[in-house]
């Protein structure tokens, strides 16, 4: 892991001694399908969900009323996985959709499936989700997910009638990011596994993230080709409709997945570092990890934003800000202290150790690069998860220093704030291996979802940054190696005015 991750820094001279042109005629189709596999439509017309935002990120639940299996699933996905928005080039007429769930370059390298046992009025079986038609492939009647399950580190999630398997097509992101794309595919996994987290939180559901399982088991059980299975999310709830239908036989429809280029360029430091973090067999033991270190600083965030906007609105308009308008527009310090504590909420993983009645392991520590924060001071400043509080490292204007790290993306500097995420990932690799390069990844998706969705509430917007200049993050802030690694960054401010969105009702 740490050789990939060596591997795949960003330097000024790599950047301009090899320059990527795009094969537009070799580009991955974006949806998924099973061709074969009967689908089953799911309701276009979808109840909202009324729960406030804020309170779903802070760790509130809804109460959502859905009559059947048919219905909860079409309102689950539409808020965690479909399309909400389409643009349109303006010189080609060519439309391409946005989708609930944010993806490095709109590339989208995760799927969805989900196996369901007892839903009301809905089949037991073995399905996959048709983003583009709002479907569901059902691509193998009867069974459960039991097996799955066994050996879960959460033995009251095990005889959950919904759970999702994430997987991750790399050969999506490689495209356009070669080497680096594994990084990407990461965070989109955290992305969407926070999504589905989230939404089921807002109907009335808690869900549990499964990162240790045996990876090959796990893809011969679904079939799966060139996908790999990343999490496995257990949904259990009041809030599922069910009922006491006989279990079906199983029968296999898995139906053939669509070929997604002509060509697929082989990427082996992908294969490597994903290879390297397999399992060869669940024991069942997921080790105990260690936890984050406790510090406190000096600034204190009190008082929280509060804000009265529902969670179906927000998780549907949710975008990626192309850019920031800059300029006075200013937050305010209490709007940024809810940000921050959304992102300080319980993960419920295996991996993380935060249901346990032990310290959460968190692998993240934001670093928050304040431009425009009415309240604070411009400057860059640390984040305790453990405390909830901020040390001030150096006073002044950083807009520029932020934008440059950043690969010159001026949003990084036209934003009110712009964090770095950084992952202590000698302490993941202590605690699961090279396993613990994808949790670390993992949890910086999750908290980039999370300001996604906090932002929108509050009334400005959001961006992942995926790319910057890794060592030079690090010399920035003085991070020595032994302290952690730059994984993410993250602009939230005042978006501008994007006039080829169309959005998606």
């Amino acid at each position: 892991m740490f050789a990939y991750h060596e591997a795949t820094k960003h330097t000024v001279e790599k950047l301009y001694s090899s320059r990527h042109v795009l094969d537009w005629e070799n580009m991955p189709e974006p949806f998924r399908r099973y061709d074969g596999a009967p689908v089953v439509d799911l309701p276009a017309a979808v109840p909202p969900l009324p729960a406030p935002a804020l309170n779903v990120l802070l760790g509130g639940k809804g109460e959502p009323e859905c009559g059947n299996g048919t219905g909860f699933l079409s309102t689950l996905l539409y808020h965690c996985a479909a399309i909400s928005a389409m643009k349109i080039v303006p010189a080609t007429g060519y439309r391409y959709a946005l989708r609930v769930n944010p993806s490095s370059g709109n590339l989208h390298p995760t799927e969805f499936h989900f196996l369901t046992r007892g839903l009301a009025g809905w089949e037991d079986g073995l399905y996959h989700y048709r983003a583009d038609i709002h479907a569901a492939e059902q691509r193998r009647r009867g069974g459960d997910a039991r097996k799955l399950l066994e050996s879960a580190n959460a033995p009251w999630f095990r005889d959950s009638p919904l759970v999702f398997v994430l997987t991750s097509i790399a050969w999506r992101e490689a495209w356009k990011y070669r080497d680096r794309a594994y990084r990407y595919c990461l965070h989109d996994m955290g992305h969407a596994w926070e999504s589905v987290k989230m939404a089921a939180q807002a109907m009335g559901c808690e869900t549990f993230a499964l990162g240790h399982f045996a990876d090959a088991d796990v893809a011969t059980d679904l079939h799966l080709r060139d996908e790999w299975p990343m999490l496995i999310l257990p949904v259990r709830g009041a809030g599922i409709p069910m009922d006491s239908h006989p279990p079906e036989p199983v029968a296999w429809n898995a139906g053939v997945p669509n070929v997604l280029s002509a060509g697929q360029v082989e990427y082996p430091l992908i294969d490597a570092v994903h290879f390297s973090s397999l399992l060869e067999s669940d024991d069942g033991v997921v080790a105990q990890p260690s936890p984050a270190a406790e510090w406190k600083g000096e600034i204190a965030l009190d008082h929280l934003a509060d804000s009265a906007c529902q969670f179906g609105a927000v998780t549907r308009r949710r975008r990626s800000a192309l850019d920031f308008v800059g300029g006075a527009r200013t937050i305010g310090v209490e709007q940024f202290a809810a940000l921050l504590e959304a992102t300080r909420q319980p993960l419920h993983a295996d991996f993380e150790g935060d249901l346990f009645q032990t310290p959460a392991a968190r692998y993240i520590t934001l670093y928050a690069y304040v431009h425009r924060v009415e309240g604070l001071d411009p400057g860059i400043y640390r984040h305790s998860p453990t405390s909830g509080t901020l040390t001030l490292l150096a006073r002044g204007d950083v807009r520029v220093a932020a934008a440059g790290l950043s690969l010159s993306q001026q949003l990084a500097g036209n934003s009110c704030v712009t964090f770095s995420m950084i992952a202590d990932l000698r302490r993941a690799a202590r605690d699961h291996g090279n396993r613990g390069y994808r949790y670390a990844h993992f949890e910086a998706g999750v908290i980039g979802q999370r300001l996604y969705l906090a932002a929108e509430a509050l009334g400005f917007q959001s961006t992942g940054i995926g790319a910057f200049y890794d060592d030079q993050v690090h010399q920035y802030l003085g991070i020595e190696p032994e302290q952690g690694q730059v994984v993410y960054h993250f602009a939230c401010g005042f978006a501008v005015t994007d006039p080829r969105l169309s959005t998606i009702e």
